[in-house]
C-alpha cells in the first residue's frame, strides 16, 4: 500500500509535458480559428442569415455570404434541441478542426454559419468532416484539392 501512496503523491509532470506538447505539434493540434476568423455578433449571423444563401444536407445547413475581406470567417450554431453541453461542444470541436484540415480548399473572401441538425450528434470527427465536405460541395465554395 505505501508504494500506491507514494505513486499518487508523486506530482512531477514536467516530461509528461513536454510530450504532450511535443505531440501537440506534430498531430497539428493546437491550431485554432483565430479571432479575425470567427463571428461571434448577433447582428453579423442576422445579417448573414437574411443576405447569404443556405444549403443543406441532413446533418449541416450552411450559410455562406461573399465579403470584401481576402480571409473567410464562420459561426457555428447548435441548438440545445441536439443533446447536453457536453455534445453541443464535440460537434462545434469537429466543425471548427474540420474547417482548419481544409481552409486551404474553402473559399476564403466568404462569410459561412453553419447550423448543426440532429444528426450530427451521432458522428465522429470523420463523418462530421466528410458531411461538412459534402454541404460546402454542395454550396460550390469548396475547391478541388491542390
Amino acid at each position: 500500500m505505501l508504494k500506491e501512496e507514494n505513486y499518487y503523491q508523486h506530482k512531477s509532470t514536467d516530461h509528461f509535458s513536454g510530450l504532450f506538447f511535443l505531440l501537440k505539434r506534430l498531430v497539428g493540434a493546437g491550431e485554432k480559428l483565430n479571432k479575425k476568423q470567427r463571428i461571434k455578433k448577433n447582428a453579423e449571423f442576422q445579417t448573414i442569415f437574411k443576405k447569404g444563401k443556405s444549403f443543406a444536407n441532413r446533418q449541416f445547413v450552411v450559410y455562406c455570404l461573399n465579403k470584401e475581406e481576402d480571409y473567410y470567417r464562420v459561426g457555428l450554431s447548435v441548438s440545445k434541441k441536439v443533446g447536453n453541453a457536453v455534445v453541443r461542444n464535440r460537434i462545434k470541436r469537429y466543425i471548427r478542426q474540420s474547417f482548419l484540415e481544409i481552409h486551404d480548399q474553402v473559399s476564403p473572401n466568404m462569410d459561412y454559419i453553419i447550423i448543426a441538425r440532429n444528426p450530427a450528434s451521432k458522428l465522429d470527427f470523420h463523418e462530421t468532416k466528410k458531411n461538412l465536405e459534402h454541404v460546402l460541395k454542395v454550396a460550390k465554395v469548396l475547391n478541388r484539392k491542390s
